[in-house]
């Protein structure tokens, strides 16, 4: 699967979640009409998608939030977009697998309708984009040598230990490697993690656990995932959730999504019944009292 997303990302292609059999069709723009789509350009990007049927939106290939399954697009997210832009009256998301560095420069140059990627909400992101209201809580794990030999447990234990640890580009473990001056390597996807362990250029692979458990569950490795944990930067706990990023100018979609979301959100029944096929619990339930506006101002004080 992570060998193939590889091939995707390089192609350009694009994967139409509602195609029979799989079916990829070449895109360069929005299938709604690429400039012309947002609020800023002169139109109501919500009632454009509805009369289409159909969004596209960018996804960057990491499972289990969205990526590609033999030629369909899948994931937590995937199943959370079609649930709620379905209610919307948009049946058809088609996904374009994207760089996870150029999601929102994509999303802002409207190569696509929104961003599916389970992307942690983020005072510089929300500065570049809008996000919804959190859809996943977020936990770090590492991903080491099945025994675990060095006996991590977080990122703190890469501190002054001459260890070296791999982040993936992009992603807020990258962040904290920097912020806590970890020595570090940065890769460019999940796959390229598990390889960096393997061929001996880190000791540990960091990222949000419901990957790294996914990446185990479905790859061939003599590797294993630590206990998950809640990363600390300077006594601050980096409590954080990902969402759906839109472009600033898309309120009404934005609050149309917001909106439907909230009713999942409120109701753990049907929101498992969404996601936890792809290994989400309760716990990744983002509480009442955390919310896009708390995490874009970047103050987590009210959180710990």
């Amino acid at each position: 699967m992570y060998n193939r997303r590889s091939f995707f990302r390089g192609s350009g292609l694009v994967l139409s979640a509602a195609a029979l059999g799989g079916g990829l069709a070449a895109c360069s723009q929005t299938s709604t009409g690429g400039g012309d789509t947002s609020d800023g350009g002169g139109g109501d990007l919500l009632s454009k998608l509805q009369d289409a049927g159909k969004i596209t939106v960018g996804f960057a290939g990491e499972a289990p939030y969205s990526f590609d399954d033999n030629g369909e697009l899948t994931g937590a997210t995937v199943a959370m977009h079609r649930e709620i832009f379905g209610e919307l009256g948009i049946d058809e998301v088609e996904g374009k697998l994207t760089d996870w560095n150029s999601l929102i420069p994509g999303l802002n140059s409207q190569q696509f309708d929104a961003v599916s990627a389970g992307m942690s909400i983020l005072p510089e992101r929300c500065a570049e984009a809008a996000f919804s209201e959190p859809e996943f809580q977020y936990t770090t794990a590492l991903m080491v040598p099945k025994g675990n030999p060095e006996g991590l447990k977080d990122m703190q234990s890469f501190v002054d230990s001459g260890l070296k640890v791999a982040t993936m580009s992009g992603a807020i473990e990258s962040t904290y490697a920097k912020d806590l001056d970890l020595d570090s390597i940065e890769v460019g996807g999940p796959q390229d993690g598990v390889d960096a362990i393997n061929s001996g250029n880190a000791d540990a692979f960091a990222l949000t656990a419901i990957s790294l458990n996914w990446l185990a569950d479905n790859s061939n490795n003599d590797l294993e995932v630590t206990d998950s944990f809640v990363a600390e930067i300077d006594g601050v706990k980096q409590v954080g959730a990902g969402g759906t990023v839109f472009r600033k100018a898309d309120t009404s979609l934005l609050d149309a999504y917001n909106e439907k979301l909230a009713e999942i959100i409120s109701d753990p029944e049907r929101y498992l019944s969404i996601v936890g096929d792809f290994g989400f619990t309760e716990e990744e339930l983002p509480p009442e009292e955390m919310t896009a506006e708390i995490l874009c101002d970047g103050d987590l004080s009210s959180l710990q």
